[in-house]
């Protein structure tokens, strides 16, 4: 229980500390769940009059980020994101926040979710705990976002990696780049189901109309829909960025397979003239020129390396060797 933006030991039955809470007008309880069973859940579901729906989305997870309003509380979900560098890897998880008239009931899936460094930093300024459930909302919405520009960043620096492997000059193993760009546009995808479907719940708390938010705490939730946009600006261009880059390494590997056709061309080119040659004198003919004379054999030969090194020097020439 927090009072008057300080925390403070909750009566140990959840109803009578959210009577004490709604008597006093200055505190507000915040549970905190992680993976909680349906069993577990039903205490708080009745003690707090969550509605079934929202109930059962926080219990079965796979949500997409949205805002769900009800009689007795606002239902908010939220997709974090973490970045594993050593795997490339986004992985997503989810929190579900209840807000009510002087109760906030977290719950979480998965290891992504900030709410301890949030709880720690909210607890160091109470005059923004003051305000109750609208700002552990806020609070947790800019933590969450905010990091999106962080895994934001440290994709782009892996793309800037990704882009010099593809544009460097002696690049060999095509297959594995392109495997990693189609990994990395993976990626991308599942960043961006977590933040683009958010930035409708945040516009409706930016700008008003929604009940057990303040009427103060507009600016504050249009700062992190100002902070979201920017996180999916930057997941758009990433996005455009891996595609430039697919099409620009498969028009290097069509580059590399025409000037290979064209030096297989060339040695094929050279080959066949002395075969050509050879043949021509391996026919069984009496009248052939110089077929009787002494030089003939070596004459025969000698043509044959004029005609292989003219053909070299002209493709040479071309730029096909």
């Amino acid at each position: 229980m927090y009072r008057d933006g300080r925390r403070s030991e909750a009566p140990e039955d959840f109803s009578d500390a959210l009577d004490e809470a709604r008597a006093t007008g200055d505190s507000f309880l915040w549970v905190g769940m992680h993976e909680p069973s349906e069993k577990e859940f039903d205490h708080v579901r009745g003690e707090f009059g969550l509605h079934p729906l929202a109930v059962e989305d926080a219990l079965t997870a796979h949500q997409r980020p949205k805002l769900e309003v009800y009689d007795d509380s606002l239902f908010v979900v939220l997709k974090p994101v973490r970045y594993d560098d050593a795997t490339d890897t986004v992985t997503a998880s989810e929190l579900m926040v209840f807000i009510g008239d002087c109760f906030v009931v977290t719950v979480r899936h998965g290891e992504g979710a900030p709410l301890a460094a949030v709880r720690h930093r909210l607890e160091q300024e109470p005059q923004v705990l003051r305000h109750g459930p609208t700002a552990v909302l806020y609070a947790v919405s800019d933590a969450v976002v905010d990091h999106y520009i962080e895994v934001a960043a440290e994709l782009q620096a892996d793309l800037e990696e990704l882009e010099a492997e593809v544009f460097a000059p002696n690049a060999s193993d095509t297959k594995n780049i392109a495997a990693r760009i189609y990994g990395f546009k993976r990626q991308v995808l599942e960043f961006r189901r977590a933040t683009s479907p958010l930035l409708q719940p945040m516009d409706r708390l930016a700008f008003g109309g929604v009940p057990f938010v303040h009427e103060h705490a507009r600016p504050f939730f249009r700062d992190v829909a100002d902070h979201l946009t920017k996180a999916n600006e930057y997941i758009e261009g990433l996005d455009r960025l891996l595609s430039d880059a697919l099409s620009a390494h498969l028009a290097q590997m069509g580059v590399r397979q025409n000037d290979d056709m064209r030096k297989i061309s060339a040695w094929a080119a050279m080959a066949a003239v002395p075969t050509m040659v050879a043949g021509i004198y391996g026919m069984n003919f009496d009248h052939m020129p110089e077929l009787r004379h002494t030089w003939g054999y070596p004459a025969v030969l000698v043509l044959m390396a004029g005609l292989c090194l003219g053909l070299h020097r002209t493709f040479k020439r071309r730029g096909w060797l």
